[in-house]
């Protein structure tokens, strides 16, 4: 396999300088991007046949994406005459495993939507995608952006929404209830969980049942690993570093265990799935969730009436001034390289992230964070967390995810930290595990020094 691209965190800061920008204004509305120069995606083809061409499309079913690719898809049949057919996989490891195997088999979607960044590496996108570089419609991305779906220089995704932040969503209704302030260390947080917990409240909701929900100490924690140690994740990618024998990194592990074992959890975590742990912080039954922003839209499709009442916090450090927010790309839409409808999924795509497309997809997913679509911007009545969001995008408080600043991710990262999560497996040998899961991957990326 091809050495994997790297990622910079010169090329992320710029990003967020765009992206900031952006945001804070609101005089712009919602669904301004433009489409490439000389491009109409909107156009029926010529001549176009009176049935509609099919293509597939392989996708999650957690969230909004789906609903809002379906907007999308309702919209291309109206104006370019493509249909989709959507195929609907797991979540988590499974996922990861059905999307590995059909690939292998050569049984892939015509278009598949995946995460960017990491994952997209162990998938050897220039093996099994179609680059996208040359596409006119890849002007209206971000460059930024366009580095987390590419490999040797080709480029082979497009963005489906917006960025996210992970940190720990929180029922600020509950929280005012209870005289509760947003902590900024590891011990207000713990301090606030427990006093939620002695008002007979679950003061943090887990969602086991849902493997990859349990990562989110982890991964959330970047931030504040990045911010002591700018070379972490180079030094990483290099075998130079590691989790379990470096402090401020083992410190997300650590943060997993504690809680389980100080019976934060709702009872029943291990059966509770995301769609459950998203209604218990809705209703106020649970109070603080560790979960990526962009829970918020399912919050407000499912939860209209409370999503008000949802607000985020970064994952608080030891240290009060480091507090940040750990940032994620969007996932992505890939063309299947052996699809024999290829021209027509590149017109979907074009489509999708056009003005026209992005309105439609917005109808159902609204923003989670700052836009990587040129001229999209965050609206004036985004929701109450994203806005939570703003001053620390304001102020330079965010840095990248560990996955879009390197290739390196073990694919076992969610089932160790279950471990860990129960009391199983001790945070330093949870740390140690993941250590040697994550030199497969690196070997396969055949990275320098491993």
């Amino acid at each position: 396999m091809k050495r994997a691209h790297m990622f910079t965190v010169i090329s992320y800061a710029a990003l967020i300088s765009v992206l900031a920008a952006g945001c804070s204004s609101s005089t712009q509305p919602t669904g301004g991007a433009t489409s490439a120069p000389g491009t109409n995606p909107s156009a029926p083809p010529a001549g176009k046949s009176s049935e509609p061409t099919t293509l597939t499309l392989l996708i999650g079913s957690t969230g909004t994406p789906y609903p809002a690719t379906q907007a999308v898809a309702a919209e291309a049949e109206k104006k370019l005459n493509i249909k989709i057919k959507f195929d609907i996989k797991p979540d988590g490891t499974e996922g990861d495993n059905l999307v590995k195997t059909r690939l292998a088999t050569g049984e892939m979607a015509d278009i598949l939507y995946y995460n960017s960044g990491s994952l997209l590496q162990a998938l050897n996108p220039e093996e099994n995608f179609v680059d996208l570089s040359k596409e006119p419609f890849m002007a209206n991305l971000l460059d930024s952006y366009k580095e987390t779906v590419s490999s040797n220089g080709k480029v082979f995704g497009v963005p489906g929404g917006s960025s996210n932040v992970g940190g720990i969503l929180y029922n600020k209704k509950v929280y005012a209830e209870l005289g509760l302030t947003v902590p900024k260390t590891w011990a207000e947080f713990i301090a606030n969980s427990d006093k939620i917990k002695a008002a007979g409240k679950t003061a943090i909701i887990g969602s086991y049942k849902t493997t990859w929900t349990s990562q989110l100490f982890v991964l959330a924690n970047q931030y504040n690993v990045q911010s002591q140690l700018p070379t972490f994740a180079k030094d990483y990618t290099a075998n130079k570093a590691k989790y379990a024998t470096t402090p401020a990194a083992l410190r997300g592990f650590e943060m997993t265990s504690e809680v389980f074992k100080k019976g934060y959890y709702n009872k029943d975590f291990l059966a509770t799935t995301y769609d459950t742990a998203l209604k218990m912080l809705a209703e106020g039954s649970g109070v603080q969730y560790p979960m990526l922003t962009s829970a918020i839209d399912a919050l407000a499709q499912n939860y209209p009436d409370k999503v008000k009442d949802i607000g985020v916090f970064p994952t608080p450090s030891d240290n009060a001034s480091l507090n940040g927010f750990t940032v994620w790309m969007p996932s992505s839409y890939y063309i299947n390289k052996k699809s024999k409808n290829v021209e027509a999924a590149k017109k979907f795509i074009d489509f999708l992230i056009s003005q026209e497309g992005q309105k439609a997809y917005m109808s159902k997913s609204k923003a989670n964070g700052p836009f990587v679509v040129k001229g999209i911007q965050v609206p004036d009545d985004a929701y109450q967390a994203v806005k939570d969001m703003q001053p620390y995008f304001d102020n330079g408080k965010t840095l990248p995810a560990l996955e879009f600043i390197s290739p390196v991710k073990g694919p076992n990262l969610e089932s160790i930290l279950i471990e860990v999560g129960t009391g199983q497996k001790s945070a330093a040998d949870g740390a140690a595990d993941y250590d040697k899961d994550v030199k497969k991957q690196a070997q396969q990326l055949n990275l320098p020094g491993w």
